[in-house]
């Protein structure tokens, strides 16, 4: 990795960060995106709506949850609004196609 990507990564709390066997996966691409193909298990919050929409959000404040995007830019706003919410464990997946991969989940 690059200077550049350490930064970002640094910036955005993404990164190779362990992923808990019990976490909340909240793809927060837009619903056109999400048409195209999601990540199986995982619940949409577009980016702008991640505020507003509480009820899809646990009410365990310290439940895990990985937020992702398509390349980790979004994921890394939404990271760092729900950490501004009060959740304790937010993990920045980064892009949809390499978090995928890496937990051994469909595309679907």
């Amino acid at each position: 990795m690059g200077f550049f990507g350490s930064i970002m990564n640094a910036l955005s709390g993404s990164g190779q960060a362990e992923i808990p066997k019990n976490a909340i996966f909240i793809d927060v691409r837009s619903q056109g995106e999400v048409a195209s193909g999601a990540m199986e298990g995982a619940i949409n919050i577009p980016l702008a709506e991640i505020s507003g929409k509480a009820k899809k959000l646990p009410s365990e404040k310290s439940k895990p949850i990985v937020v992702f995007c398509a390349s980790g830019m979004r994921s890394g706003m939404a990271r760092k609004a729900l950490l501004s919410l009060g959740y304790e464990q937010v993990i920045n997946g980064g892009g949809i196609s390499s978090l995928a991969m890496r937990l051994g989940k469909r595309i679907i």
